[in-house]
């Protein structure tokens, strides 16, 4: 095989209480990529559609990150990578998070697959410091993964895949600004109390309990964030009304996606989702700011070649 198209999911990272160790996949939003085998040595990105983002190598994520597999991979060759953007850089649902394990799956695909998941997560995230500045992994080992996952260590690096209820359904909706990952972790305190560790501790603990469980009320119960949403949702116009409208039509808990603006909600089946979206939408409505709405049911497999 010469040439491969994948899809790569957007992704929720976070998921509220889960400050950089939880994630999860979403099923019909994402990027499409094409890569493929060159004799010429390195990387180069061919085609870039959808975003205005950086072409070359070295400024652009999927090149870091494929160059880091290249690294260490006893390919000799080098690969072209075309990249159709449909996740909006700075949305906050892991654009580039997308075009990180994107070119690192396909790459391995085309090399027979000598790397493990984990290692491909190892290479993505070089995207990801490139991106934000911090080589966090919450975005990238969903992606490639699929479902939840939760980052038990980040050293030595160690992934946990987590169960997804059957019923459960996110609805994401991107207000059209754009927050930096990179300017929201300025903000955010180097320091908590012990009193919000406990908190925070306790709803992660909670969170996965109740998805391996199905435990839809524990799941709800949980999606609290103590430490960063507090800071965070002040560059998000509208988020307090937004996370009530969303609870009052039947969300099991409402957050931010990642570092924002996008806000998620989970439900409990796809109508509940649904009546979250359209409550989600007429705050923006009436506040007068365009957005995007996604609604999706979890996606369990994760990156996946298509035709």
């Amino acid at each position: 095989m010469e040439e491969i198209k994948v899809f790569c999911p957007a992704t929720i990272a976070n998921v509220s209480c889960g400050f950089d160790v939880l994630g999860v996949a979403l099923d019909n939003v994402g990027d499409t990529m094409v890569v493929r085998k060159t004799q010429e040595k390195g990387i180069r990105i061919t085609k870039l559609e959808g975003q205005d983002l950086p072409m070359e190598t070295l400024q652009n994520v999927a090149g870091v990150a494929g160059l880091a597999l290249l690294e260490k991979s006893d390919y000799r060759g080098g690969f072209e990578i075309e990249i159709y953007k449909k996740i909006k850089a700075g949305s906050g649902i892991g654009s580039s998070a997308a075009s990180s394990t994107g070119a690192v799956w396909a790459m391995n695909e085309l090399l027979d697959k000598p790397f493990t998941t984990l290692e491909l997560v190892k290479f993505s995230m070089e995207g990801e410091r490139l991106a934000s500045g911090v080589a966090h992994a919450d975005n990238v080992a969903p992606a490639l993964f699929g479902g939840f996952t939760l980052v038990r260590s980040y050293d030595p690096l160690d992934i946990v895949p987590i169960h997804t209820p059957s019923e459960l359904h996110a609805t994401v909706i991107h207000p059209q600004i754009e927050v930096k990952t990179s300017d929201s972790r300025k903000i955010l305190k180097t320091n908590i109390t012990l009193a919000d560790g406990i908190k925070q501790w306790g709803n992660v603990g909670g969170l996965v309990a109740g998805l391996f469980t199905e435990d839809y009320d524990l799941i709800g119960r949980s999606l609290e964030d103590h430490i960063v949403e507090p800071i965070r949702s002040i560059l998000i116009p509208g988020f307090d009304q937004v996370k009530s409208e969303a609870l009052k039509a039947g969300a099991l808990g409402c957050g931010i996606s990642g570092s924002g603006p996008s806000i998620f909600a989970f439900s409990k089946g796809i109508d509940t989702a649904n009546k979250v979206a359209k409550a989600m939408k007429e705050v923006y409505k009436n506040i007068g700011i365009d957005y995007d709405v996604h609604v999706s049911k979890i996606n369990s497999e994760g990156i996946k070649t298509i035709q």
